[in-house]
């Protein structure tokens, strides 16, 4: 089983955060994604077609997806629940993350596959 890596707290080292308010749309689905979101506080709904399939909130990464995919759009519409204060980083700040502190990968991975198995199979 994996240790659990302060995933937020090494995306805080690589940026400033940025702050949206409840209601305030992070991204767009179908938007070209250059960046990866880590929630510091509060919580974001991720919509597909208009329809909340998923609420995540501190601790929890978004975006990913698109940032590793070449040209990749996002899968989702990320709309902030309540106030949020979000880590960003983009592909070359990943990278870098990456390479110090190779857990933090695994721990994107499994975020993201979580997230997809959760999309697959909602009650579990």
């Amino acid at each position: 089983m994996l240790q659990p890596v302060r995933t937020v707290e090494i995306f805080q080292k690589q940026t400033e955060p940025e702050h949206y308010k409840a209601g305030d749309v992070i991204f767009r689905e179908g938007e070209p994604g250059e960046t990866m979101f880590g929630i510091i506080e509060g919580a974001v709904n991720l919509v597909v077609d208009a329809k909340v399939v998923e609420t995540i909130d501190t601790g929890d990464v978004f975006g990913e997806g698109s940032l590793v995919r070449v040209n990749g759009t996002r899968a989702s519409t990320a709309v902030a629940q309540t106030d949020c204060t979000l880590a960003v980083m983009d592909l070359q700040k990943f990278l870098f993350a990456v390479q110090e502190t190779p857990m933090f990968a695994l721990e994107v991975m499994y975020s993201l596959s979580q997230r997809l198995r959760h999309f697959k199979h909602p009650n579990t």
